[in-house]
């Protein structure tokens, strides 16, 4: 189940916020919560939903022995470690491996298929986070399994994010207050992300779909630009949509999670857009693995291997192929420019700004090519088109054409207008507020209609 079905909009969410009303004392409402996030979860993933709760215990179990054995801390804790990415491996890496095992050696070892669970990378990662932060003595062991599965299970953040650490929630859990300001902000909130979702993201994510499905013969630089532009406009909609959702979300019911994008594409250096973009996945592994390999604090050439380990993970985490590992190594090889080069993000004069962010806008359009289109092969031709293909066939031009309607220019509008902070100028004004409440209404009711009419509505996280 997704939030951007009418199964959840229509059915799920009324039903779990009323009983969350309506039920008495924390007790019996983390248990509902605790219920209804299994059953969410159970919806898409039947099976899966005991993996689920296996890792849950496995990580509450760790974590209540490295509280109980002081010297055995750490080889609890390598444990923990080794066992969450284990059950990563096999799930989302294993048909890679081998496909990448056979290519090496010539041989042919049959290939398993193996079904990913739906949000194992989000989940496991909070998991371990919690376990970690035991060991460092940042949180303190929970002696209630209901309640660190439900930290883990809990379906605003279960599938899509943001990754949310226990102590950011550990007071929320065992006691909190849904307020009527909580609840209609947070209904605000999720309208929001809602209309970020269905009509931004979808809109661009079908032209996107349609253009990177054309012949090789169709595709032009006009065509291959306007693919690559209305795929980053669809990925970056469709995310951080999604986590405006889960934030909204738990706003309603007493919750409050972190921010997890902060206009990206309005960064100046790859740096910046790093601390803008998918904020909590990065500063998970800045967390757990970037401060763990020392950081920067054992000079320039050490910081920049660190940052180069990071990015190769972060590439690998988001998918089990070469274009993802090369995304990583891709950024990366920017941080690392910036690093040698600190001129390219110093701050200047207005041209300079200009200048700063048109790089990084292209290098982030670039990479996310490479994170797009299946194989390595292909991105190198789409990349390769959008600065040589100056062949305007009629059967390209027709293609592009036919898909600048004008829904999707007034949406490309709107995309771009909303990658800017206008709405925290917007909200600033005297009736700024109401009024917001007010579109936020409109657009829950236009994405309702959307949904109801069977439009387009892909699910991007099946691959993470």
């Amino acid at each position: 189940m997704v939030f951007s079905s009418m199964t959840f909009l229509c059915v799920f969410l009324p039903v779990v916020f009323g009983l969350h009303c309506i039920v008495p004392g924390i007790r019996a409402k983390n248990a509902m919560l605790l219920l209804a996030s299994l059953v969410f979860y159970a919806y898409g993933e039947p099976v899966y939903v005991i993996l689920l709760v296996i890792s849950a215990f496995f990580n509450y179990l760790c974590a209540r022995l490295i509280g109980r054995a002081h010297r055995a801390g750490k080889l609890v804790l390598l444990l923990a470690v080794a066992g969450n990415l284990a059950v990563l491996i096999y799930f989302k890496y294993t048909g890679f491996l081998v496909e990448s095992f056979n290519g090496l050696t010539g041989m042919n070892v049959p290939v398993p298929v193996i079904r990913m669970p739906i949000g194992i990378s989000f989940f496991t990662f909070q998991a371990l986070s919690y376990v970690i932060d035991v060991y460092r003595g940042h949180t303190a062991v929970q002696k209630s399994f209901w309640k660190v599965l439900l930290y883990i299970s809990f379906f605003p953040q279960l599938i899509a994010g943001p990754i949310v650490y226990y102590h950011d929630v550990e007071r929320e859990i065992s006691g909190r207050q849904q307020t009527w300001e909580g609840v209609s902000a947070g209904l605000r909130r999720f309208s929001a992300g809602l209309c970020k979702k269905v009509l931004i993201a979808n809109t661009m994510g079908l032209v996107a779909d349609t253009l990177y499905a054309a012949g090789d013969s169709q595709v032009n630089i006009l065509l291959a630009w306007t693919a690559a532009v209305s795929y980053m406009l669809q990925i970056y909609f469709d995310f951080s949509g999604y986590s405006d959702m889960a934030i909204g979300l738990g706003w309603m019911f007493g919750f409050h999670f972190k921010e997890n994008f902060n206009y990206p594409y309005i960064s100046g250096s790859i740096q910046e857009f790093w601390r803008r973009w998918h904020i909590s996945l990065s500063g998970w592994f800045r967390e757990y693995l970037y401060f763990p390999l020392g950081g920067n604090r054992k000079g320039r050439f050490r910081t920049v291997v660190n940052k180069m380990i990071v990015f190769i993970c972060t590439g690998i985490w988001h998918g089990a192929s070469l274009n993802f590992l090369f995304w990583g190594v891709y950024h990366g090889f920017f941080l690392l420019l910036e690093e040698y080069v600190p001129a390219i993000r110093r701050a200047g004069g207005p041209v300079k700004t200009v200048v700063q962010r048109v790089y990084a806008l292209l290098v982030v359009c670039l990479g996310f090519v490479f994170f797009r289109v299946e194989t390595m092969g292909r991105a190198c031709f789409w990349v390769g088109r959008m600065f040589t293909g100056f062949s305007f066939g009629a059967e390209g031009m027709a293609l592009l054409l036919s898909q600048l309607t004008p829904v999707y220019l007034l949406t490309l509008a709107v995309a771009l207008f909303a990658c800017v902070p206008v709405k925290k100028i917007w909200e600033k004004k005297p009736a700024g507020e109401a009024l917001s409440y007010v579109f936020s209404l409109c657009g829950l009711v236009l994405c309702v209609l959307s949904l109801a009419g069977g439009t387009y509505n892909p699910f991007i996280y099946f691959r993470f």
